[in-house]
């Protein structure tokens, strides 16, 4: 399986599917999930709370409407209650989950954000390390193209540096 990290906007992406660094609600806010409501129009957040809310780690799968893949994979590794703050569990479990899902579905290509970063108050260098240790020891069936996405500058090059440490470790 190929993985790599790319920059950009992951709206903009084409994969067979997209993960959203959700909640537990799954109701698309802000970050990525705003920039994936906005590509793929509102009818994904309608999709997305209709089968929410979901544990902390676990999956759900929408349509992806007007965006350009079959799936967004809904990935919840923050909690909507409580501290609203991911954990390394929940960053993995919500990794390993897609990462499975993704498979089930019999997709070749998957993009995934840094989960549980950004609003959810988890470090990026040490989010990024576990979500690439996952994608590094996964045994894919389908999946042959998986890409770590970063929107920033810093954020890329934190992400691809962390990527290549866990490649080379």
């Amino acid at each position: 399986m190929e993985f790599r990290v790319v920059q950009g906007d992951i709206a903009a992406q084409s994969a067979d599917a997209l993960a959203n660094a959700a909640g537990t609600s799954l109701q698309m806010g802000s970050g990525v999930a705003g920039a994936l409501r906005r590509g793929a129009g509102p009818e994904i957040n309608e999709a997305a709370v209709s089968k929410g809310p979901v544990d902390l780690g676990a999956v759900a799968v929408t349509d992806a409407y007007d965006l350009d893949a079959e799936y967004v994979v809904h990935a919840a590794a923050m909690p909507h209650r409580g501290d609203g703050q991911a954990t390394r569990e929940s960053i993995r479990d919500a990794t390993r989950n897609t990462l499975e899902r993704a498979d089930e579905l019999g997709c070749e290509s998957l993009v995934l954000p840094a989960l549980g970063t950004g609003v959810a108050g988890f470090d990026l260098a040490e989010g990024a390390r576990i979500i690439c240790e996952v994608v590094d020891a996964y045994e894919p069936e389908t999946l042959s193209d998986v890409r770590f996405i970063a929107y920033s500058d810093a954020d890329y090059e934190t992400v691809r540096e962390v990527a290549a440490a866990v490649r080379d470790g």
